[in-house]
């Protein structure tokens, strides 16, 4: 049965005020390093062995989000779902054969990594951005980025707003932000870059950002992009906007946002088996091996008598465990682990077009392309 852990109490023993936040607008860094530095350092420091004790419960402690559209999102049925949980998905198949052995925790931008720091989970997948100030100072390490997101501007299409517009074409506008947040300083710097005026109207959430753009209070409003898509989509589902109403710009980000996984420090060994399922799942992607033609593939490897690769793909024959030479063994997994994760879960392009496409977004043009069609997706080999 899998279940949500509240975290609250492990807050008020911790003595943090945990603030709401329901989009991936960041905190801004300055405000949350010092209690982010004594309190995840200190408890990240001592490292440990995760895979033991994933292995020893039978479930995988996953920290998510729990509201973010198209990344972490707990259902009715409360299962979870969205690209971040499908890769939480992809660890657990990877470590105990079964994509669904997870308890979910749910948790804020502000107590993301003490939760982690203190052990309540094994890792956080909640779009959290890699930044140089969390990776060198918070006790943490943040793994291969599986979304390249950046922060965008949605407006109105009544008011001439297109995908083609620019942050120059917003001279003159009233824009909702939360206050506080690294994404009131990247707009503001953007704003005086185009040479464009606008006024900001500030809120403590985004929801309340939200809120605001939807009465007419601010005539724009800006987070990750991701965000607005999740956003504009529920509004769509909920019949307030029509297709094509609010309108999600510029085609260029304004900020860099890469969201990846993070584990604590000092834990090496759980740390490979985390970055090497995120891998495994991005090399299946590059040589077109998905949940539905994976068994194929592998019956099409053939071995000699000295159990080498005659016929197929030898690296792929490595990853999947289908020759002795794999490596999954020596990290302390079943050599079939990262067939587990493809065969259940699903490669890159299986996890982004199930969450993604039904919010419009594309990998196309996106950094989210395979390396070889131009984007920033790439794994080393698995050899």
């Amino acid at each position: 049965m899998r279940k949500f852990r509240n975290v609250m109490a492990l807050l008020m023993v911790l003595g943090l005020v945990s603030a709401a936040c329901a989009s991936d607008a960041e905190p801004d860094v300055s405000e949350v390093a010092a209690t982010e530095a004594t309190t995840a350092v200190t408890q990240a420091q001592s490292g440990g062995d995760t895979l033991a004790d994933v292995l020893a419960r039978g479930e995988l402690n996953c920290g998510v989000g729990g509201s973010a559209v198209g990344f972490s999102e707990t259902q009715t049925d409360g299962s979870m779902t969205g690209l971040d949980a499908d890769f939480c998905r992809g660890v657990a198949a990877a470590v105990l054969g079964d994509a669904d052995a997870i308890n979910w925790t749910e948790t804020t931008a502000a107590e993301r990594f003490e939760v982690l720091a203190a052990g309540t989970i094994d890792v956080l997948m909640r779009n959290t951005t890699f930044t140089q100030s969390r990776d060198t100072t918070l006790g943490l390490d943040f793994l291969p980025t599986t979304y390249f997101d950046g922060q965008g501007v949605m407006g109105k299409a009544e008011f001439g707003f297109t995908e083609d517009s620019t942050l120059a074409d917003v001279d003159g506008a009233v824009l909702c932000t939360n206050a506080g947040t690294t994404t009131e300083k990247n707009i503001t710097e953007g704003a005086i870059l185009h040479g464009a005026t606008i006024q900001l109207k500030t809120v403590e959430s985004f929801s309340e950002a939200m809120e605001g753009f939807k009465a007419g209070d601010c005539d724009l409003v800006t987070t990750d992009a991701s965000g607005l898509f999740g956003n504009r989509f529920n509004a769509i589902a909920n019949g307030e906007i029509a297709e094509g109403d609010w309108v999600v710009f510029p085609r260029a980000p304004i900020s860099k946002e890469p969201l990846g996984p993070v584990v604590r420090q000092n834990d090496s060994v759980w740390e490979d088996v985390v970055r090497w399922t995120i891998y495994a799942i991005f090399i299946a992607d590059e040589r077109g091996v998905t949940s539905a033609n994976i068994d194929e593939v592998i019956a099409g490897i053939v071995l000699n008598a000295d159990g080498n690769v005659i016929e197929g793909d030898p690296e792929l024959a490595r990853l999947f465990g289908v020759t002795t030479g794999e490596l999954q063994s020596g990290m302390g997994l079943p050599a079939d682990a990262f067939y587990e994760v493809i065969k259940q879960v699903g490669n890159y392009d299986e996890i982004f077009s199930r969450n993604l496409n039904v919010l419009g977004i594309s990998r196309d043009g996106s950094p989210n392309r395979q390396w070889t069609d131009g984007g920033l997706i790439y794994a080393p080999p698995a050899r």
